[in-house]
């Protein structure tokens, strides 16, 4: 017997309740939803990952999202080199200076704040742009936040210099820093007895300068006071640089643990530049790349499936790769 294929197409029935008439259809709960897009901008310090954010977030109509250890916490703006309101150019940050200095502020904490900052700002209809060099808070969000995976897709693009020529960089910048009132700003949060293992003065330039502070008092010349504050400057820059180096291991751990590819962007060429030749070489190897790769981004149609949280869990990660740049060919750098 033949059966026509229009009987498959009969609109669904309607079934009485109490309260009144549902058609079967909105009973059906849907298999799949479209994910929101999220853009995660990584680096080590000091290689513009804020400058792209910014970048990226005046061309679309985004918001950032901090994802900075340091930046999180109130106060120490030199420090820990928060962008002015000058370099916003009007871009919204989310989660930038709003722990207060002395608390504890976890992997977990940024989790649960980053996924409502992501939510409010994709109700607005806006693309949240998460930058900063913290992986370990990067890895809890992305990696093992399930539900933050199962609700984004994500594009990641990765700022990289070649480490002799950002060494350079963070050094004259520590220099700037000085030069900008760091001493006396640090000066402000030195305890005699401070706790250097929590909170704000954990940052790079805070517990570097406690032995210049502690003697402070026995300077009687010039000389002294100079020879401490050199061997603090020293002692800032030679941990920036380790903290760069190792910020860049991380970053390659986090690809191979992910298994995502990323969008890697070399700005050496942009620093080995001055003034205006340096933003043309910024503008052309960085920000315009960047540029085309997130409006691919943003064109591609993605969906997840309505699975529960232990079915995600079990998912493989090679199922969501993105990009078309691996980790790997950074790996010599």
């Amino acid at each position: 017997m033949r059966i026509s294929l229009s009987a498959c197409n009969q609109v669904q029935p309607l079934v009485n309740f109490p309260g009144g008439s549902i058609n079967m259809d909105q009973l059906i709960l849907p298999r799949q939803r479209r994910k929101d897009k999220v853009v995660v901008v990584i680096g080590a310090t000091g290689t513009g990952k804020s400058r792209l954010s910014i970048d990226l977030a005046t061309r679309y109509d985004a918001e950032v999202i901090n994802s900075d250890k340091m930046q999180i916490y109130k106060g120490l703006d030199i420090v820990t080199n928060k962008v002015t309101d000058e370099e916003r150019r009007g871009v919204p940050h989310n989660l930038l200076g709003f722990v207060p200095p002395d608390e504890d502020f976890t992997a977990e904490d940024f989790v649960h704040h980053a996924s409502l900052a992501a939510d409010r700002i994709t109700r607005r209809g806006r693309l949240p742009i998460i930058v900063g060099g913290s992986n370990s808070y990067v890895k809890a969000l992305v990696n093992d936040d399930i539900e933050f995976r199962n609700k984004y897709e994500l594009c990641f693009l990765w700022v990289d210099v070649l480490m002799p020529i950002l060494h350079s960089f963070v050094s004259k910048r520590v220099d700037r820093m000085v030069d900008g009132r760091l001493v006396d700003e640090v000066k402000e949060f030195f305890v005699p007895l401070g706790d250097y293992s929590r909170g704000i003065r954990r940052a790079i330039g805070v517990p570097e300068m406690h032995d210049y502070f502690i003697n402070e008092p026995l300077f009687h010349d010039d000389e002294t006071r100079v020879k401490y504050l050199e061997e603090a400057i020293q002692q800032i820059k030679s941990n920036t640089c380790i903290l760069a180096c190792r910020q860049l291991k991380n970053i390659l751990r986090l690809g191979a643990l992910l298994e995502w590819r990323m969008h890697r962007l070399d700005a050496t060429e942009a620093f080995l530049k001055r003034g205006d030749e340096a933003d043309e070489v910024w503008e052309r190897s960085v920000a315009k790349p960047s540029t085309k790769i997130v409006d691919r981004f943003l064109s591609r149609t993605n969906f997840t499936s309505a699975m529960s949280p232990h079915r995600m869990a079990m998912a493989p990660v090679s199922s969501i790769l993105l990009g078309s740049t691996t980790v790997a060919t950074a790996a010599t750098h």
